[in-house]
């Protein structure tokens, strides 16, 4: 019938965008739960302030925000916007991830899709919290290592094992030297084992790519908002923004790249 594969393609956006918004709820379950060390199944989600258990019909997900304009309906306490962004955020790059890996559920579709979900809870936690759990970024790395020997995967063995392993000796060996020169800390465990789990899921060249792009807008975002320099800030969310434009749009860039440089 003329017309079906646009009627399909619709639906399996729709479908993207509802399972989309509830993962999203739960990755903000795990953002509220996982640095407390907390259950993230148990017990029913409520209001940090009130206490009041959070009724069914008020956690559904970006309509509940709006209706219930940001507030508890029951103390009137603001709930935080990143509840809000997570539902929204997470169907989106969900479906920004189905389209722009050709608009199929592949296998390389699917390891992504897990790779952002993680991504989404670190990002979050760590701008929070300023921690990246080993409960996350640990089974991070196996994931990907996983996903690298299974047929069809879109990263073999041998680079998600050399990005694995070069990721992370780059990050702990800049972390040991610059402690040693400086007597500061500069990149915590929690972003050396990230950069492990980065390079497990994009190789070798989505690790260069990553580290390189992260750098760049880390640099730029401290240079706009005039972070002190004395201060921590958290690196694990600039890791996740460059890895995500790596798998969306890394390839196209460093042709781009060697193009503008007569090298491609």
């Amino acid at each position: 019938m003329p017309g079906q594969p646009g009627i399909f393609f619709a639906m399996y956006y729709f479908l993207i965008f509802l399972f989309g918004t509830v993962f999203g709820s739960f990755f903000n379950v795990c953002i509220s739960r996982i640095p407390i060390k907390k259950s993230v199944v148990y017990p029913d989600s409520s209001c940090p302030v009130c206490k009041t258990n959070i009724k069914p019909y008020h956690n559904i997900p970006i309509l509940s925000y709006i209706l219930l304009k940001g507030k508890c309906s029951y103390c009137g306490t603001k709930i935080n916007i990143h509840y809000f962004l997570v539902e929204v955020l997470t169907p989106l790059l969900f479906i920004l991830l189905f389209a722009g890996l050709g608009a199929k559920f592949s296998i390389v579709y699917f390891k992504y899709v897990i790779f952002i979900s993680f991504g989404i809870i670190i990002f979050f936690i760590d701008l929070y919290n300023y921690i990246i759990p080993d409960k996350l970024s640990l089974p991070l790395i196996a994931i990907g290592l996983i996903f690298s020997i299974v047929p069809y995967s879109d990263i073999n063995w041998i680079s998600a094992g050399i990005g694995a392993l070069s990721g992370f000796l780059l990050f702990l060996f800049t972390a040991y030297f610059f402690q040693k020169i400086t007597e500061k800390d500069s990149l915590g465990g929690g972003d050396i084992k990230l950069i492990g789990a980065i390079g497990a899921f994009l190789g070798v060249w989505g690790t260069l790519f990553t580290i390189l792009f992260s750098s760049l807008i880390a640099i730029f975002t401290l240079l706009v908002i005039k972070h002190d320099r004395q201060k921590h800030f958290p690196f694990g969310p600039f890791l996740i923004v460059g890895s995500l434009f790596y798998i969306l749009a890394g390839n196209a860039l460093i042709r781009l790249y060697l193009r503008l440089f007569n090298l491609y």
